[in-house]
C-alpha cells in the first residue's frame, strides 16, 4: 500500500467481506481504538526511558503490530465519520503551530497556557 486512501479502502473491504460494518459504529470503533492504545502502552509500562528506546526486535515487532491496530481503528473511525484524516491532521498542525510558536515553545514541555510566563 502506498497511501492512506489505499489502506482505508483495504480496511473497508476487509470489514465488508466479514459483514462487520453492522458492529462498526463510531462509538464501538472509538472504544476499540482506546483498547488498542492501551495495549500499545502496556509494552512500555515499567520500562525506563532508556529501555523504552532500545526495544529488542521481538518487542519492536509487537509494538509495530499495536501501532498498526491503532492506525487501522483510527482510519476506520475517520472513514465512518467522513473525515479526511490527512486534511484533519494538516488543519490540526496549523493550530498547533499557532498555539506553540517556536520562539516560546522550543525546548520546553510546559502546557501552552504557561508559555508566555
Amino acid at each position: 500500500m502506498d497511501n492512506l486512501e489505499d489502506l482505508r479502502a483495504d480496511v473497508a473491504r476487509f470489514v465488508a467481506e466479514r459483514d462487520w460494518a453492522q458492529f462498526h459504529t463510531p462509538k464501538n470503533i472509538a472504544m476499540a481504538l482506546t483498547v488498542e492504545a492501551a495495549e500499545l502502552q502496556e509494552h512500555f509500562q515499567w520500562l525506563t526511558p532508556e529501555a523504552s528506546a532500545a526495544l529488542s526486535s521481538e518487542q519492536l515487532g509487537e509494538v509495530a503490530d499495536e501501532i498498526a491496530d491503532v492506525q487501522v481503528y483510527l482510519l476506520r473511525l475517520a472513514d465512518l465519520l467522513g473525515i479526511d484524516l490527512l486534511e484533519a491532521c494538516e488543519r490540526k498542525m496549523a493550530k498547533n503551530r499557532a498555539k506553540y510558536p517556536v520562539a516560546l515553545a522550543r525546548g520546553r514541555a510546559d502546557k501552552y497556557t504557561k508559555l508566555g510566563e
